[in-house]
């Protein structure tokens, strides 16, 4: 890995991830900054940043066979679901997206399942990943989770798993796929479709009856990163076929300090909760926002 001129080398950083085609390290810079001005752009756009070869093939390779000896740890959940992970209103008509449910199989390993160790982890806790992040998403600081399930996650998709319709809990979402699947597991999404103030039922309405007009499919391949505004846009992960499962890291960050995942969440995607998700469950809790989760 080169190192630009000046620079002090990044020990931790330097070849895990790519740094001289992105200088995540380096955004005072002018390569930083012309970095960051793509990606924000990019973003605002698309709802969407992808980084190509974020991670290097060596390094690859060892990101992959991490995930493969954290995927056995992955709880699956065979459900149904509608894209809020909630329950239906027989209140409201059969057509509306809240009684529109569709078949979820995903696996999930669990924060408190990796080790401070492993590259991954290394990777999400570094202060210049972080202020990267925060950056390209347009925050002066972001947190990681307070949340000891959800933080960091391995997303582990085999033969039949798919991940319909759905938003995710918190305002954006970055991700490394590490292991592409033989077939299927593409990511497709319909960017900014509601907002804090209206859910938009419906244009969703119309994405779940096939209108693909405003959906934007994205082939991701291992070693690209991933920053999506998931909070906002509806997205999923088509049917995964073949005996070669579909790995990707999810890394969970939050505008504030103290972010936990709902209770019941939380036992749906890992089938158990830390004491920190019981506690909420008798205190109860409430989302900074009004949209259903």
């Amino acid at each position: 890995m080169h190192v630009i001129e000046g620079q002090e080398s990044n020990t931790s950083l330097d070849g895990l991830l790519d740094l001289e085609h992105y200088p995540i390290h380096q955004l005072e810079e002018a390569r930083g900054r012309e970095l960051m001005r793509q990606c924000r752009e990019q973003l605002a756009q698309d709802g969407c940043v992808v980084l190509e070869g974020f991670v290097p093939q060596e390094a690859l390779m060892r990101l992959e066979q991490e995930t493969e000896r954290l995927s056995p740890l992955a709880h699956y959940n065979q459900t149904v679901t509608n894209p809020y992970n909630s329950d239906g209103d027989t209140s409201l008509p059969d057509s509306h997206p809240r009684n529109r449910f569709d078949d979820r199989t995903n696996g999930f390993v669990a924060g408190d399942r990796i080790g401070t160790d492993t590259l991954i982890r290394q990777v999400y806790s570094h202060p210049d990943f972080q202020h990267f992040i925060a950056s390209v998403v347009g925050m002066e600081q972001i947190h990681q989770y307070a949340d000891p399930l959800a933080d960091l996650v391995v997303n582990v998709l085999r033969d039949g798993c798919q991940h319909p319709w759905h938003y995710d809990t918190n305002e954006f979402i970055v991700t490394m796929m590490t292991r592409k699947s033989h077939a299927g597991g593409r990511f497709e999404y319909a960017a900014g479709i509601r907002n804090p103030e209206s859910e938009n039922f419906a244009d969703v309405e119309k994405v779940l009856d096939g209108d693909r007009s405003r959906l934007t499919a994205i082939d991701l391949k291992p070693g690209d990163l991933q920053i999506f505004f998931g909070r906002y846009s509806l997205h999923r992960v088509t049917q995964v076929s073949g005996e070669r499962e579909r790995h990707t890291v999810i890394f969970a960050y939050a505008k504030e300090p103290g972010f936990i995942g709902r209770p019941e969440r939380a036992q749906r995607i890992f089938g158990r909760m830390a004491p920190i998700h019981e506690q909420l469950l008798k205190e109860g809790m409430k989302r900074s926002d009004n949209l259903a989760d």
